[in-house]
């Protein structure tokens, strides 16, 4: 099957299981936003939610953050994976923000990657589900599923996200990317679907029988 069979199989399943794609960390603004995806590095939406649940009704502006300091942070989010790391990166992130941007936001790729703590998907999602701003952050499951959809050859995800820019109309990229991460958590898992079971990996390769080995984000 040539690459527009396939783009078409995946859009339509897609909108068919996922019509609407609520974004999976709960926040309250865009500074909220940024800080849960921050300490969802190396950690499920459900514990982020779990935590931030207690702090985001108290603590939800940069100076909020800045007048706690890192040690309170850290006690806040103990919970989370590398708390430490992570309580460092809120708190000098929100430091940067009201020194330099009066407390809000930035709304570009640069600025958001200048901030303590935020690499290129951190900032992606930010500009696609925080400001609505065409954008295709690629995390472990979409790196995996498009390897398996042979859209991309998994050198990289910078590769991976290049590769679904290419092949996926720009008008669908925030949806997209979400429905894929769905996706991937509900039928194209990582130790269950190999690339030979879930409804879009029979479709776009009927004839498949040995597994996919996929290359890590």
């Amino acid at each position: 099957m040539n690459e527009a069979g396939k783009v078409k199989i995946i859009l339509k399943t897609l909108n068919k299981i996922y019509p609407k794609t609520p974004v999976p960390l709960k926040h309250r603004n865009n500074f909220t936003l940024l800080i849960s995806v921050l300490l969802s590095a190396q950690c499920t939406d459900v514990n982020v939610n779990n935590v931030t649940k207690n702090i985001y009704p108290k603590y939800n502006k940069p100076e909020h953050f800045v007048k706690l300091g890192r040690k309170k942070i850290e006690k806040l989010i103990k919970s989370i994976g590398i708390f430490r790391i992570k309580a460092k990166s809120v708190y000098n992130l929100s430091k940067t923000l009201v020194e330099k941007f009066k407390g809000r936001v930035p709304k570009t790729f640069e600025e958001l990657e200048a901030l303590p703590g935020v690499g290129h998907k951190t900032a992606s999602v930010v500009m696609s589900q925080g400001f609505g701003y065409p954008a295709f952050p690629v995390d472990t499951h979409i790196h995996r599923l498009a390897q398996r959809w042979g859209l991309t050859n998994g050198k990289n995800v910078i590769q991976t996200e290049k590769d679904l820019k290419r092949v996926f109309p720009m008008k669908y990229w925030n949806k997209l990317h979400l429905q894929i991460i769905f996706y991937g958590r509900e039928y194209c898992k990582a130790r269950e679907c190999y690339g030979i079971s879930c409804k879009i990996c029979t479709s776009c390769y009927p004839n498949r029988k040995k597994p996919i080995i996929t290359k890590k984000a």
